[in-house]
């Protein structure tokens, strides 16, 4: 956690209040998420907001819950794609030097094991759709979707599909992009997310991207859980 709460409470000891009791005493401790999960939500959405001074407890705080190194350096480089180049560069700036403190050198940040397998029939059909809808707009950008972004980045083996899942969905949110989170929505539950995750995703994620992004997020989650037969 930020490690300036005494700072906190001498401008605003609500905040300090509900930190300590609500954020840290209770969120941080409900077992729908582990600690880990609940880490790597909270990156997602700081990086996705550039929100780099909080960044760096957090990053430690993610370490110490059990986020490897690699899948750190791998959730930098898959918000590249969410939140923009900028937020990434930033992000990446701020861990050179956390990890530099914990002695994490470059052996640390690549996965031994294999990319997972491209679903070809269902990137197929995925493409087939936004063809259809924006080859004509932006033929560039679908072909880069299709080549880099589904037919390469989803693939690299330092984050598993679940939480590139969990990833994209906190940035969608943090972003305020609801027209793409049903989709994401879907591929978290194709990937094995549960509901109660999601629903759990949520609650957490109103702490850091805030309550009106989440709740609008929720009409698009209620739409996904009442049309999927699981």
């Amino acid at each position: 956690m930020p490690d300036t709460l005494e700072d906190v409470r001498k401008v605003a000891p609500a905040l300090a209040r509900y930190t300590t009791r609500v954020l840290q005493g209770d969120v941080w401790r409900r077992p729908q998420l582990s600690g880990r999960d609940r880490a790597l939500l909270t990156l997602s959405v700081l990086i996705a907001r550039g929100q780099s001074e909080q960044t760096p407890s957090y990053l430690a705080l993610a370490l110490d819950h059990g986020v490897k190194p690699s899948e750190i350096s791998g959730m930098i480089a898959h918000l590249a794609f969410y939140s923009g180049w900028g937020n990434a560069m930033a992000a990446a700036t701020v861990a050179s030097g956390v990890f530099e403190q914990r002695g994490i050198d470059a052996g640390q940040l690549s996965s031994a094991a294999m990319p997972a397998a491209l679903d070809s029939v269902a990137e197929a059909r995925r493409h087939a759709i936004v063809q259809r809808k924006f080859g004509d707009v932006a033929p560039g950008l679908v072909q880069l979707t299709k080549d880099v972004l589904f037919g390469d980045l989803w693939l690299q083996p330092e984050l598993s599909p679940r939480d590139r899942c969990l990833v994209t969905i906190c940035s969608v949110i943090a972003t305020a992009q609801t027209a793409q989170l049903g989709f994401y929505l879907n591929r978290a539950m194709d990937n094995g997310v549960s509901r109660a995750e999601l629903s759990e995703l949520m609650t957490h994620v109103a702490f850091y991207s805030g309550w009106s992004s989440v709740y609008t997020a929720l009409a698009v989650a209620k739409e996904v859980f009442e049309t999927r037969p699981d």
